[in-house]
């Protein structure tokens, strides 16, 4: 394992100042990835109870979330009640010098408390907003409450997910557009970081849950908007190349890309079934894609005669690509996840040292790090208030008040 204690601000982002104001998922991935290459993420949470990921437990490290602590590390933290107005004057102060702000509220929560996109230009004007909802701040349901679970239903992807027509609807295991809407949250705002660079100038950065899953589709809708035809479930089928999909063996499951034609042949010859070429459902790809099951069936009976790890090691060989399927713990071990730095250790004030996830975009020269644990609740709120300029006193008359948590 890993363990990561570069210093703060390292990574191409060092310097950027970024306020989120989000909980849960989206907004805080976007605010996750910003804070691992650099950027110094400054999480506002709310006075009383804080983030609602703080509750979602099971499980929990010496009583804080696991949860919370995996989307929230590299970040400092403040808590403030912006129902006050000493909790809006502290935020007032934060928003000065920010670069960016993230926020993923239903429309118009912000604006209510007084900070919308154009009150938060009267104080900054070169301030980078970026708004994360479930459908977008415009059109017919602008005021829509945002989930993963109904994104991913509307945006199509529960159609095309599962073992096949007349199976009940599934939802991918992750929640996709929850990470998806994030990640394309944070490619908005490095672009209008760098359009910025050249005007000077702010502007908002809108996406949404919905889009999310949309461009998740981009395989199934080119099927549709070629042909009428909405494609439908295929297990881990391809929608367009076969055989690429999960076969089982001997004692397990091993996946295998034979999508393109000299693939396939390879596939032929390191199964040791050359017959199959000459096969005239099978011969050519729009054979095989149209005699799906056929195919499936064949080599699955194939690929039962041997375990996983004798399969991988012959279509090795052969040069097929080709993959076990690991369980999360496995992943977890896997020597490849290893290398990449993809499981790292961090330090927690509370919990102590707590393995998390690491950032999976690689700079040679400006590498991002995980830095530090998740804050606990308010556990930099002092220290930022006194970066602000507040003094000791008035510091102890805001939480006595409430209005700091």
């Amino acid at each position: 394992m890993v363990e990561q204690r570069k210093p703060a601000g390292s990574g191409p982002l060092a310097g950027i100042k970024v306020i989120e104001l989000a909980h849960i998922m989206a907004g805080p991935v976007c605010g996750l990835m910003l804070a691992d290459m650099g950027a110094d993420v400054i999480k506002v949470e709310k006075v009383p109870g804080g983030d609602d990921s703080r509750r979602m437990l099971p499980p929990a490290i010496e009583g804080e979330s696991a949860a919370f602590m995996m989307m929230n590390r590299n970040k400092r933290g403040i808590a403030l009640d912006l129902k006050t107005e000493d909790g809006k004057a502290v935020l007032h102060r934060l928003l000065r010098d920010a670069d960016v702000v993230i926020e993923n509220y239903r429309r118009g929560t912000m604006e209510k408390l007084g900070f919308g996109y154009e009150a938060m230009r009267e104080i900054n004007p070169g301030i980078i907003y970026c708004e994360i909802s479930g459908f977008g701040r415009t059109g017919p349901l602008a005021d829509a409450a945002g989930f993963d679970l109904i994104a991913q239903g509307m945006s199509g992807l529960m159609s095309i997910t599962g073992e096949g027509h007349g199976r009940p609807p599934v939802k991918v295991g992750a929640p996709v557009t929850d990470i998806s809407a994030g990640l394309l949250a944070c490619m908005g705002v490095m672009a209008a970081l760098v359009e910025r660079g050249k005007t000077g100038q702010g502007q908002k950065v809108d996406t949404s849950l919905f889009e999310a899953g949309i461009i998740q589709t981009y395989w199934q809708s080119a099927i549709r908007l070629a042909t009428g035809v909405s494609p439908g479930p295929m297990g881990s089928a391809h929608p367009l190349n076969a055989p690429y999909q999960a076969f089982p063996t001997a004692d397990g499951w091993i996946n295998v890309g034979a999508a393109n034609q000299s693939n396939w042949l390879r596939l032929l010859d390191a199964i040791e079934a050359p017959e199959l070429a000459q096969e005239p459902r099978f011969a050519a790809n729009p054979g095989r894609m149209g005699n799906l099951d056929e195919l499936t069936a064949v080599l699955n009976a194939i690929f039962k005669r041997r375990t996983t790890a004798d399969w991988l090691a012959v279509l090795e060989r052969a040069g097929v690509p080709a993959g076990p399927v690991l369980t999360i713990a496995e992943m977890h071990d896997h020597p490849q996840t290893r290398a990449r730095d993809m499981v790292v250790k961090v330090e927690h004030e509370k919990a102590g040292p707590v393995e998390t996830l690491g950032l999976p975009i690689k700079f040679s020269r400006t590498p991002g790090s995980v830095r530090r644990g998740a804050p606990t609740f308010g556990q930099d709120s002092r220290a930022l208030l006194a970066e602000l300029g507040y003094g000791e006193e008035e510091i102890d008359r805001l939480a006595g008040s409430g209005a700091i948590g």
